[in-house]
């Protein structure tokens, strides 16, 4: 089954791991290591991940280690552009309106 990336980043715990695995790939018992959850729940938030391709697995030895997909983030990124774009409109509309209602206060 496919999932959505965007049920995946719902969940904190995953975004927590997905935070941590951006700064460097990590086994599944280090990333554990920083969670109060069992091995088995990171686990399955992994298996999540890598089957939104938000994650890749690479094994090295007798360890796998999972490291963040920079492409896929990019995928949400695009996404998030079109209502970053829309709240920095607004922002910038209720600042003018702002200092409109300032200017008129001091006269």
């Amino acid at each position: 089954m496919r999932r959505d990336i965007f049920q995946a980043i719902a969940d904190p715990t995953r975004r927590a791991i997905i935070a941590i695995i951006a700064l460097q790939a990590m086994t599944p018992n280090a990333i554990a290591d920083n969670f109060n959850t069992t091995r088995q729940a990171i686990s399955k938030h992994l298996r999540i991940l890598t089957e939104c391709e938000l994650v890749k697995q690479e094994q090295k030895g007798r360890e796998i280690y999972y490291s963040l997909e920079i492409e896929k983030m990019k995928e949400i990124d695009k996404w998030l552009e079109q209502y970053r774009q829309l709240w920095e409109t607004r922002f910038t509309q209720l600042d003018n309106l702002l200092s409109t209602i300032k200017k008129t206060k001091k006269c």
